[in-house]
């Protein structure tokens, strides 16, 4: 008997430690498959041209040459670029997909521009497309950072863009906050290392931030919606010029570097066109204005097409929250009348909080966005990255 009894304690006090060593054991053994189903990043991608690879990304163009993405007016289903983040613009950072003929339906961007943003994981052979980094023959093509969603499926617009890391980073100072403090945070990010352009630098940075993206040699103009050739800028009849949002004269800021020279209000448009626009605030009604079809004008307002009501709006917003009158330039405010002349105010304040609810960011303008702060000023238009928060400073 005694020597059963010890037997049976034996096996019961090393019963755990068993289970305990299994368990390590396992782990131990499934941990390297699991690290392995991760899918890659757009920049592990790059890196390692070689196999087969499953990466995740987020979908930011059409790619048409090595050097080349098309942002919008797509022309093709067989090829798009993947990147890390959302907003990205530089193709260097862009993994090119090709697109075959069983998934072109689903997710090529001439039948689906609203893909445009959506994370996509993707599997297949690792290797230059177009001359570039690249993905070949997908074997899976899925919407979703993992496989959950069928090859067929199709994406769904939505009205306002998720920001990437990247912008979150940006913003974490003003992250939670709200009304006052909101602005106050808010004025503090977009002010601080940034870069001034000159008058003259801002001609060559429209030709760049305003490209027309069916048409590389013009740029789009802002109020008529029209194309015109980049070299047509300058003051005459036909040409081009660089229109103030924030009209100079509320605010008496002329074209030295500071708010006259802001790349984030300043667009081109037609210099006729630009002159009636004068230093009207914005508004809705008023009579047709001729040259730019679905403007509307009266003696103290302006009211641009319905495709850039909700741009001119996050304009006035972004420059009513970067300029406090702290840096020697006048505190721009937006008030909610009309007919403000030559004081820093421009409205009409309930109008342009309807426009931007009216006309959410695209992705032209997110990537005009991105563009000014990658290449120009170093600072961003917060409310095309969160226009949520037009109405916690402004509502």
């Amino acid at each position: 008997m005694p020597g059963p009894t010890r037997h049976r304690r034996i096996v019961a006090l090393t019963m755990p430690a068993l289970v305990g060593l299994l368990a390590a054991f396992v782990a131990v053994a499934i941990a390297p498959s699991a690290a392995a189903a991760a899918p890659l990043t757009v920049a592990q991608a790059i890196s390692g041209q070689s196999g087969t690879g499953t990466v995740a990304g987020y979908i930011v163009g059409e790619p048409t040459a090595a050097n080349t993405v098309k942002f919008s007016s797509f022309t093709g289903d067989t090829a798009l670029a993947i990147a890390d983040s959302r907003t990205e613009t530089s193709t260097a950072r862009m993994l090119y997909v090709q697109i075959t003929s069983s998934y072109r339906s689903s997710f090529g961007l001439l039948s689906n521009p609203s893909l445009i943003g959506k994370q996509l994981t993707v599997t297949g052979t690792l290797t230059a497309y177009f001359s570039h980094p690249g993905l070949k023959s997908p074997a899976a093509m899925t919407l979703g950072a993992a496989a959950t969603t069928s090859p067929t499926a199709t994406a769904t617009a939505t009205a306002s863009p998720t920001t990437s890391s990247s912008t979150d980073a940006y913003y974490a100072a003003a992250i939670g906050k709200s009304g006052p403090r909101l602005k106050s945070a808010l004025h503090t990010i977009i002010s601080t290392g940034t870069t001034k352009l000159s008058y003259d630098a801002v001609w060559e940075a429209l030709k760049v931030t305003d490209q027309d993206p069916a048409n590389p040699s013009n740029v789009k103009l802002l109020y008529s919606g029209l194309s015109r050739s980049k070299s047509l800028n300058g003051g005459s009849s036909g040409n081009w010029n660089r229109e103030h949002v924030w009209a100079q004269s509320h605010g008496d800021f002329g074209t030295s570097a500071g708010p006259g020279t802001d790349l984030h209000h300043l667009r081109p448009e037609d210099v006729t066109v630009n002159a009636l626009r004068g230093n009207l605030d914005f508004d809705n009604g008023g009579s047709a204005v001729s040259g730019a079809s679905g403007n509307y004008a009266d003696s103290d307002s302006w009211e641009p097409r319905a495709a850039v009501k909700g741009d001119v709006a996050r304009m006035v917003f972004y420059m009513a929250v970067r300029y406090e009158g702290d840096d020697s330039w006048a505190n721009l405010e937006v008030n909610n009348v009309t007919g403000n002349g030559g004081v820093p105010y421009l409205g009409k304040l309930s109008t342009l909080v309807a426009w931007n609810a009216q006309d959410p960011p695209d992705a032209a303008e997110r990537t005009r966005n991105q563009v000014i702060y990658s290449n120009y000023q170093r600072n961003r238009n917060p409310f095309i990255d969160h226009p949520e928060w037009v109405s916690s400073i402004f509502g």
